[in-house]
């Protein structure tokens, strides 16, 4: 068993391998524009998730899937190449769900920025239902202590 600093330094160097040989070695027409986002690697360096991108619509994400699939073979042989580890790890390539989840939280985002305006809209020369300030200060406590000063001696 690996110890986690070797597994993570592994993991960052096949990032580099499998982006420099996407951009070098690899002509498939299928490969759009793809970009490694990360790679992990389990404890024990046999297996090697990639995690990606790639720019564009649905149609060219399948392409370019189905292109970083067939071109494993070659990438995983430079990467036991240029790593120099005793075994390979195998590659898996999975679709970083990265910018879709930023897309998610930019359109929330955006609702809530509607929304702040809409109330500030509607606020606008408004005033409160009460008083302006409906909080007690200390000078207040020190009437209310003086209140209760004066019915306990009463009593």
């Amino acid at each position: 068993m690996a110890d986690n600093a070797r597994a993570r330094k592994l993991a960052d160097r096949i990032q580099v391998v499998v982006a420099e040989t996407l951009d070098r070695r690899i002509k498939d027409p299928r490969l759009g524009f793809v970009t490694i986002t990360d790679a992990r690697v389990t404890g024990d360096l046999r297996e090697a998730t990639v995690f990606y991108t790639v720019y564009g619509d649905e149609e060219e994400r399948a392409a370019s899937a189905a292109a970083l699939e067939s071109a494993k073979g070659v990438l995983r042989s430079e990467v036991g190449r240029q790593t120099g580890v005793r075994f390979t790890p195998t590659l898996t390539f999975v679709p970083d769900a990265l910018p879709d989840n930023a897309r998610t939280i930019e359109d929330l985002l955006d609702k809530a920025r509607a929304k702040d305006a809409e109330v500030r809209e509607v606020s606008t020369g408004k005033t409160y239902a009460g008083e302006a300030d409906p909080y007690r200060k200390p000078e207040d406590d020190d009437a209310i202590e003086a209140e209760d000063d004066e019915d306990g001696a009463g009593a």
